[in-house]
């Protein structure tokens, strides 16, 4: 007994100093806890380990059949499973599950059609069977074929939640599992991703031995000289240039079906069937050109340059294309073509040209204009010119104060920015000042914006003047028909009146196609020189930015240069029309809407996402704004008055001019024509991996859609705004299989993104925001830019549908769902019998309060992006969401419109402009990628 005490005692003793050494030696401890790690780590992974962190499970893993490399299903430190990381990061879309899992080795596809994308596929419990079905989203789960057998359909439920696999599928590994796993965060996912592009071997190791990428300098907001200004910007703008050439040149599309056109024998058409174009990986611009090649066994090989002529809407997934000549073109041939879609670098070599006529060249510009956009202090001056007694011009509606005070002070300064916010008439006083500055000086007077719809909207309102107007087109643009083809440089050059011998080679090139070498040349130079005695007897030339780089341009000299939505064009982009002898800059934007489309987050973070427009507001120079809107009814103008534009927004129409009579729709307040409605659906990934979509938010959006149409409302006078291209896309399905009333109204219906609706206009607009999981957030909803766009583009009646949970914790959406719940207009229900909703929101939500304490901490308020009014108007309720506090400064100022953050880098690529080209908008899973997927 006596011998097992003493046993026990030290037993107990061992144990102690044993405790004792390891409390002591900690460090040590941990070190040879590491030196394990490491030896573990040494040893030579699984076949079917986690690329990303090293877990080696069967039941977790899953094979990429695309690249063949094995994921789990953990989260780690990222938002999304490693898999769904993966597939979304590298667009594959084809997976495998592990054979000795459960479900052994199978690979998921829909059960109707054979698709194997993981996003689209969701599982339907069959009807009284212990089974599943899995079915893609649409249309197989929606389609006749599929309720006719024993289905569940309305039970269908994605693969893919919250960003991983439903853990039935692909188990979750457990905490202990994950516990000695590599942890890895999004940005080394996303740089490992980059570098599998170009080593498909390369580890997390390779990392550390590849070279850090040279930082850029930030753009400034003054600089030394025009040499500075050009080593800074130079930089930035190769950065985008190379960023769009691999994005745009991965876009290779293969099996394409081509249905042919030979009605022209000399111009064949043909239409190629892009499927990538109805899940939104795949965005075209009329005048892109593709390298169109055909391998098979029919024809000998061939290719071709082809220009696209016209892009598919809605529903339709074929693009039109027209050849250049029809010689050989294998038009028998339907099937083994491949599309490749070409880069032109054209706008940046022109920013590059001018950058470098800014740096070299003096008399490029005044000196005045010049030291101004350097940001060097210069004293106020004033044009000495005789004014106009009468402000309103010919064939334009008469001017209201703000727009004459507007007109009055830019015609007397050499530099002068316009705001005018929606729907406020920055048209008409373009075409105002610039028709007076016709009158007063001498030589052409230059219009022009990043994008081809603006500067049509103002070629045609200036021709309204009785101006002379030549609107000078891309030559890859000039077969494109517009409402201002007349007014074209080529279309004035094929009336002009000809010498004999000019006439004589025009004829014989358009009989014969071609002309001899020695004719040729001549025609050339003939045609050069009409063209430029069109230009110079010219009142008005228009064309975008990046057309005044044009070669036919080069030599004239422009004292006036007006720009229109100079606040989504680059400072490099600005600068293309200002090298050419500029004095007089008139700026015409809203600082307060979209601003340029920068795709590479590098660029962007360094200053390129700012414009000249911001810059100088920077600087303190104070736009003028336009004040009285005719576009909205008076209570959907409110708001965005007070929240963007202090208050000071005034209305040009009346209640009852924005009233339908005949309309019979149940507004929940016929006097306020719009409504927030509670729409609690959940989010999910779309087909392409990289946008969302909401079905629950589509379904209330095409009931809504078709009570309109039943109330008399003609399509085209609905719009639908989603910031999702996902959405986008499922909106346009659901409505044409679901809709009750004919296909071919909901087909006429315009569905597009924030950005393409940006500068236009609908009766009736709905807005589907999709957003709806508390844990991932709203992304770039909290853009306050984009949300001012959104509500601003109605007339008539606006409809918005959301989650009013997950949206209040944005404070902008907390201020909006407060205004909407003030007058009882955040509602709930069936389109029928709607009622006030129930939800409660909290007092204040977190960014409100930090922004309360910046303030009381005298901390400054970015003027520019500010979008929060500062004073509130004298009619405004005491107890508004936006009235109280201190009224000098700006209640809330959102820094996350300061940043192109995750989910914006993507969303960018959606955009409808200049640099057209979407494919992604979600949020969690870019990081710092510069290289496209």
């Amino acid at each position: 007994m006596a011998a097992a005490t003493r046993e026990d005692e030290e037993e107990r003793g061992a144990l102690t100093t044993a405790l004792e050494r390891l409390s002591v030696d900690a460090g040590e401890y941990a070190a040879s806890e590491d030196d394990e790690e490491e030896e573990e780590e040494s040893e030579p992974p699984a076949p079917y380990a986690c690329a990303y962190c090293g877990l080696a499970d069967v039941r977790s893993c899953v094979k990429c059949l695309h690249c063949s490399k094995w994921f789990c299903n953990g989260r780690g430190k990222t938002p999304g499973s490693h898999i769904v990381m993966h597939l979304v990061r590298s667009r594959h879309k084809s997976i495998q599950l592990h054979p000795d899992s459960p479900l052994g080795d199978t690979v998921p596809e829909c059960y109707a059609c054979g698709s194997k994308n993981p996003f689209v596929l969701g599982f339907i419990p069959a009807k009284g069977n212990a089974v599943v079905v899995l079915l893609c989203r649409s249309p197989c789960a929606h389609t006749s074929t599929s309720k006719d057998v024993t289905w569940d359909t309305s039970q269908w439920s994605p693969l893919i939640q919250d960003r991983a696999f439903l853990s039935w599928f692909v188990a979750t590994p457990t905490a202990e599992e994950a516990r000695h796993t590599r942890k890895v965060n999004a940005q080394e996912i996303s740089m490992l991703e980059d570098l599998w592009r170009s080593n498909e071997q390369a580890t997390f190791r390779d990392l550390q031995t590849t070279q850090v990428e040279e930082e850029v300098v930030k753009t400034q907001t003054v600089y030394k000289d025009a040499f500075e200004y050009q080593r800074i910007f130079a930089p930035l703008v190769a950065i985008e240039a190379e960023y769009d050439r691999k994005l745009r040149e991965s876009q290779v599309q293969n099996a394409v079906v081509v249905r042919w056109d030979t009605t022209n024998p000399r111009k064949p058409r043909a239409w190629l069937e892009m499927p990538q174009l109805e899940s939104g990986e795949l965005r075209m611009a009329v005048g892109d050109e593709i390298k169109l090649k055909y391998q098979g066994e029919l024809h000998a090989p061939w290719e071709a340059i082809v220009q696209v002529v016209s892009v598919p809407q809605n529903a339709v997934t074929e693009v039109g294309i027209e050849l250049r000549h029809g010689t050989y073109a294998p038009t028998q041939c339907t099937h083994n073509f491949t599309a490749e879609f070409i880069w032109k670098g054209t706008t940046f070599d022109r920013m590059h040209s001018a950058l470098r006529r800014f740096a070299n060249e003096h008399g490029c510009m005044s000196g005045y204009l010049m030291r101004s956009l350097l940001g060097h202090a210069m004293p106020p001056s004033t044009l000495t010119t005789p004014l106009p007694t009468r402000f309103t011009v010919p064939g334009l509606p008469e001017l209201n104060h703000s727009q004459v005070c507007a007109v009055k002070a830019v015609l007397t300064r050499p530099l002068a920015l316009i705001q005018g916010p929606p729907g406020t008439g920055k048209t008409v006083t373009s075409a105002s000042i610039v028709y007076h500055l016709c009158q007063m000086y001498p030589g052409p007077v230059l219009v022009c914006a990043p994008s081809n719809v603006a500067v049509d909207q103002l070629t045609e309102k200036l021709h309204q003047t009785g101006l002379k107007v030549v609107r000078v087109l891309a030559r890859t643009r000039e077969s494109l028909s517009n409402t201002v083809n007349f007014l074209s440089l080529h279309e004035q050059l094929a009336k002009a009146s000809m010498s004999p011998e000019l006439a004589r080679l025009t004829r014989l090139k358009s009989e014969h196609g071609e002309l001899s070498t020695s004719d040729e040349r001549r025609y050339r130079s003939m045609m050069k020189a009409c063209e430029r005695e069109i230009l110079k007897a010219a009142d008005v030339i228009c064309t975008t930015c990046s057309g005044m780089g044009d070669v036919r341009v080069q030599g004239l000299t422009i004292r006036s240069v007006l720009m229109d939505e100079a606040t989504q064009a680059t400072e490099p982009e600005s600068l293309i029309p200002l090298v050419h002898g500029c004095k007089q800059l008139v700026l015409v934007g809203d600082h307060k809407q979209l601003g340029p489309v920068i795709m590479n987050r590098k660029a962007a973070q360094a200053g390129m996402k700012s414009s000249l427009f911001e810059r100088m507001i920077q600087l303190g120079h104070r736009p003028l704004r336009l004040e009285v809107q005719y576009r909205m009814h008076p209570c959907l103008s409110e708001f965005p008055s007070n929240m963007f534009y202090d208050g000071a927004l005034q209305n040009g129409v009346t209640a009852q001019e924005r009233q339908q009579r005949n309309i019979d729709f149940p507004w929940p307040n016929p006097g306020a024509p719009m409504f927030f409605r509670q729409n609690l659906g959940q989010e999910e990934i779309s087909g392409s991996g990289t946008s969302f979509l909401n079905r629950t938010e589509a379904s209330s959006v095409e009931k809504m859609v078709t009570s309109l149409l039943k109330a008399h409302v003609l399509p085209s006078q609905i719009g639908i705004v989603t910031p999702y291209e996902g959405q986008r896309h499922y909106l346009i399905t659901h409505m044409q299989l679901h809709g009750s009333l004919r296909k071919e109204l909901y087909r006429e219906i315009e569905v597009a993104s924030v950005d393409a609706f940006q500068g236009r206009e609908k009766d009736y607009i709905l807005v589907s925001c999709v957003r709806s999981s508390e844990r991932q957030g709203i992304g770039f909803l909290s853009d306050p830019r984009r949300l001012n766009v959104a509500l601003t583009r109605a007339r008539f009646g606006l409809i918005i549908i959301g989650n009013p949970k997950v949206l209040s914790r944005d404070p902008l959406w907390y201020y909006l769902l407060q205004h909407f719940k003030a007058q009882q207009l955040l509602v709930e229900g069936p389109l029928s019998n709607l009622q006030p909703s129930m939800i409660q929101f909290p007092r204040v939500p977190p960014g409100v309060r930090a922004q309360e304490r910046r303030q009381a901490e005298g901390l400054a308020v970015d003027p520019v992006r500010a979008p929060f009014r500062t004073q509130p108007s004298a009619a405004s309720d005491a107890h508004a969401p936006w009235s109280g506090g201190n009224h000098g400064t700006p209640l809330l100022s959102l820094s996350k419109s300061d940043r192109l953050t995750e989910d914006d880098e993507l969303e960018l690529r959606s955009q409808a402009s200049v640099a057209d080209d979407d494919t992604a908008d979600l949020s969690v899973f870019v990081t710092h990628t510069s290289i496209p997927p």
